[in-house]
């Protein structure tokens, strides 16, 4: 399964090589016949299949080749599969196939993996726009043969192949073929001008690959450690190349027949505006970590001048809605400590979410320690949840502590439920948010909407005005206080915790 994943995973440079498409065929459980597992489409040529194969399944009692033109071509198709099979190696049909209505010329390439032979793939060639080919597509056709006989005889994909970058380079961006000596024999137009971009003033035919790209490089400002095996063909991996304010991205595959290596292919792309959209972009991520320290040193700059003057003041009241003021002001600056550690505006909250609530319950408790407990997790939130739910968390917890416990002891608990699999497959999911307390409960008259408690008018307006959740605050059977919350949350790669 491995083999034929890496396989199917690098095949289109097999079918934009050979103008074709690709299907691979793999034996049924029963031995009965075959089923297509995997379907590959050229960009470099008209597709002789429009319509998907996967799934499709050619069993060995297929039928009379005399019915319907599809069965006839079913036929053909099974016993050409059946005799790569098992003759075990690449098996042609002399003349084109009409009865899809568009000529098309059948190759069928066995699949091997050591030993064991472990699939068929099927090459079709819609020969609709046949015309003499140019040496570009001579290249490509030669080159294609070479790589089908290299999975026939187990050589590829490789096995010791280096880490692909996230966009490699395709053979419409550019090829280059060498020989055994790593020299240039091909060079498509797209290849030549890149290297012309690099500062390349002489042919390219005929030259050492990799002794030319290393002089063009050391006129640059850095060197890949890979480059001297990547140009050279030697090995199957990719490099960069700088030079002249330009960099070109560098594909080798190692062409080897019968365990003799015969040349390589080394495919060819200029980067040079994705690198530099990329440099923008780290340097805007740098930018954004350092605005958020800076925000976080204020804050606290801020949170301790509060405190001074809380000190200075002898009213009980006025020192302790300083108090309070120093608590959301350093809640505020623990989520814009956490962002300025990460590249994005994506946070983990449980951490943020612990500090938060041991800090405000520190601050609120004088009558005994109170130690809030968290069941379940937030995972990651955005900054734009994260700031104005951890101001929400800090007010909840305080207000346990100084009205629901009366700041004596007693036992907070925080639980949280996220589900990011929202009805009907939308991208938001739901995080609802619980804080309870077993103190004293609610005053009869309690009234939300006409509370003039700030810290509860400051958690409505963010949940409900803010973030478009819901808010409740309800007496708990068992004696206490209880506040529900649900609000909407965006999934992040990896939220669940």
């Amino acid at each position: 399964m491995e083999w034929i994943q890496s396989l199917v995973s690098d095949w289109q440079l097999l079918a934009d090589l050979s103008f074709a498409d690709l299907v691979l065929w793999v034996r049924l459980r029963d031995d009965d016949g075959w089923i297509a597992v995997a379907q590959m489409r050229p960009t470099t040529g008209p597709t002789a299949f429009q319509d998907d194969l996967v799934e499709t399944v050619l069993r060995d009692d297929t039928g009379d080749p005399s019915s319907a033109k599809p069965m006839l071509r079913a036929v053909g198709r099974l016993a050409l599969i059946d005799r790569a099979w098992r003759e075990g190696r690449i098996c042609r049909d002399g003349d084109p196939d009409w009865s899809g209505g568009v000529p098309v010329r059948e190759e069928t390439v066995p699949v091997r993996r050591g030993d064991r032979l472990i699939g068929v793939i099927q090459r079709s060639t819609n020969l609709s726009s046949a015309r003499t080919p140019s040496r570009l597509e001579l290249t490509y056709l030669q080159s294609a043969g070479d790589l089908a006989q290299m999975i026939a005889e187990g050589a590829f994909p490789f096995s010791d192949q280096g880490p692909l970058m996230v966009r490699s380079p395709r053979v419409g961006d550019g090829l280059l073929r060498i020989d055994q000596n790593g020299e240039v024999v091909y060079a498509s137009p797209n290849a030549l001008s890149a290297y012309r971009r690099l500062g390349l003033a002489a042919d390219l035919v005929g030259a050492r690959l990799d002794r030319t790209t290393l002089e063009l490089a050391a006129q640059g400002e850095a060197r890949d450690e890979a480059l001297t095996y990547t140009a050279s063909g030697r090995a199957p991996q990719e490099a960069e190349v700088d030079a002249r304010g330009v960099t070109v991205q560098l594909r080798a595959i190692p062409l080897v027949i019968d365990k003799v290596r015969i040349g390589a292919l080394v495919m060819v792309r200029d980067v040079t505006e994705l690198r530099r959209r990329e440099r923008e972009l780290m340097t805007k991520d740098a930018t954004i970590r350092e605005i958020h320290h800076r925000v976080k040193n204020n804050l606290q700059t801020v949170a301790a001048l509060l405190r001074l003057q809380a000190r200075r003041l002898d009213v009980p009241e006025a020192r302790a809605a300083l108090d309070e003021a120093v608590g959301r002001v350093g809640s505020i600056a623990i989520v814009h400590e956490m962002l300025s550690h990460t590249p994005d505006e994506v946070v983990d909250f449980d951490d943020i979410a612990d500090r938060v609530m041991q800090m405000a319950a520190e601050v609120s408790s004088t009558g005994g320690t109170v130690v809030p407990r968290r069941t379940g997790g937030f995972g990651l939130l955005s900054a734009l949840v994260a700031t104005p739910l951890s101001m929400v968390l800090a007010e909840l917890v305080q207000n346990a502590v100084e009205h629901g416990l009366g700041q004596g002891p007693g036992n907070i608990e925080v639980r949280v439920r996220r589900s990011d699999a929202a009805p009907g497959g939308a991208k938001a999911g739901v995080l609802e948010l619980a804080v309870s307390d077993d103190g004293g409960g609610l005053p009869k008259d309690f009234d939300l909407e006409g509370t003039t408690s700030l810290g509860l008018q400051i958690v409505r307006t963010l949940i409900v005005g803010e973030l478009g959740g819901t808010l409740a605050v309800e007496p708990r059977d068992d004696g206490g206080t209880e506040v529900a919350i649900s609000l909407p949350v965006e999934h992040e790669e990896g939220s669940l915790p």
